[in-house]
């Protein structure tokens, strides 16, 4: 029995800025399935479906068509069973501003019909850096200490399947460290986690299978390292001052002074560097390194926009 299944899921919205009755496909048949104890990331850009799918799982959007699951139980029909066996952390810091954070703990833990779970509420707190916070009122905290009590609220009925949806953003590296060493151990422990990140770099390193998204669809299924080990060729990193000529820029990742772009071998190295010198830019800190998960998802996803254009060409 996988942790969480979704079976030809989709889901369709009226859209609220076209034409009445229009309408756009949010999910497009989408199948997957998450076996107990994974560590699973799905990753897509803004509005490729990730939240959607999330908003469904737990029961807060139904699909127009198909079905999903958690631990066996239909979020729809068996809705109580399915919503008690999963722990969600949302984008959006939402909290109740009456409370203090452990008074929030105590009143989520009532929720779920838990009682006398103080010991389980301590560790919570330890682990996640709160204790100091225990007493302290939701609104009084900043915001990356409203994100580790968000983690907490989601955890507190000790839920076989937890659901990170971007759990990390705008928050700082201590509690990034903080979150993961512990969402690591609870997997270790038999846990099941689903991960939504723009970080790319942390589900690189977190997740042993990733689903990509573009427009509703998986677009991509497999092992992180199957999906590593299948990008072609290599990565030319190196800084540069100036513009980029136009072919270089359209395939080109840059960060500030820091340009990288993907060559199949040795002589497209030496063709980009070539036209960065035809173009009078100065080439620095020259290094050539295997792709990373970004370089494949971004791979993917213009593969994906091609097919797309050639389907409606």
């Amino acid at each position: 029995m996988p942790a969480i299944s979704f079976q030809s899921v989709s889901k369709r919205y009226a859209s609220p800025r076209g034409p009445q009755g229009s309408s756009f496909l949010a999910l497009d048949e989408v199948s997957l399935d998450i076996a107990q104890g994974e560590f699973f990331g799905l990753l897509g850009p803004n509005g490729a479906g990730k939240t959607t799918m999330i908003t469904i799982l737990a029961g807060l959007a139904k699909a127009t068509a198909g079905r999903a699951s958690v631990m066996g139980h239909d979020v729809q029909t068996d809705f109580a069973a399915a919503r008690r066996a999963l722990g969600v952390v949302p984008q959006e810091l939402v909290f109740d501003p009456f409370f203090n954070v452990r008074e929030a703990l105590v009143f989520q833990s009532g929720y779920f019909g838990v009682r006398r779970n103080d010991a389980w509420i301590d560790e919570l707190l330890d682990s996640l850096g709160l204790t100091e916070k225990a007493h302290a009122n939701m609104r009084a905290l900043s915001g990356g200490m409203k994100r580790r009590v968000l983690v907490a609220l989601a955890l507190v009925h000790k839920p076989p399947v937890i659901v990170l949806d971007e759990p990390t953003a705008g928050v700082d590296v201590e509690l990034r460290q903080t979150l993961w060493h512990f969402i690591a151990k609870l997997n270790k422990q038999g846990h099941t986690v689903l991960l939504t990140t723009h970080y790319l770099e942390e589900a690189e390193a977190l997740c042993g299978r990733i689903a990509m998204l573009k427009s509703g669809k998986v677009v991509a299924l497999d092992s992180t390292s199957a999906l590593l080990s299948a990008a072609s060729g290599s990565v030319l990193r190196c800084s540069v001052d100036g513009e980029l000529p136009a072919d270089l820029a359209a395939q080109a990742r840059v960060t500030g002074r820091v340009v990288q772009l993907p060559a199949k071998d040795a002589a497209a190295v030496e063709q980009h560097l070539m036209r960065l010198r035809q173009a009078g830019l100065q080439v620095q800190d020259v290094e050539i390194r295997r792709p990373d998960l970004e370089d494949v998802f971004l791979q993917v996803m213009h593969q994906h926009s091609t097919k797309l254009q050639e389907i409606s060409a």
